[in-house]
């Protein structure tokens, strides 16, 4: 199945504490259905010193939200909307928002 929310997508979140944040698709894991969105739903973690990170201690990281989570912002008018597929007259599939019509990877 295709992709609606691909890494470096610009997206909104619509629900749970960090409502309303926006932010740019970091990473995304399919199987798991989740997406990191840099900003949002940032962490703290205790790491022990290792040969990478010889300082260790408290680490600040963004973690992954549902995608169910979080809308695409339309190119047009930066509001939320959902994503749909067409096809171009060329016969390639790009996304383009339900709100505008406007092609979002093209």
């Amino acid at each position: 199945m295709a992709a609606k929310i691909k890494k470096g997508d610009y997206v909104v979140v619509i629900a749970g504490k960090d409502k309303g944040l926006k932010g740019e698709v970091l990473k995304v894991s399919p199987k798991e259905e989740r997406v990191v969105v840099k900003g949002v739903r940032m962490v703290k973690r205790h790491v022990r010193p290792s040969q990478a990170d010889p300082e260790g201690g408290i680490k600040q990281f963004e973690a992954p939200i549902h995608v169910s989570n979080v809308a695409h912002i339309d190119p047009k008018d930066n509001k939320p909307t959902r994503v749909g597929f067409t096809t171009l007259k060329d016969g390639k599939k790009v996304r383009v928002a339900k709100k505008s019509g406007e092609v979002i990877d093209g």
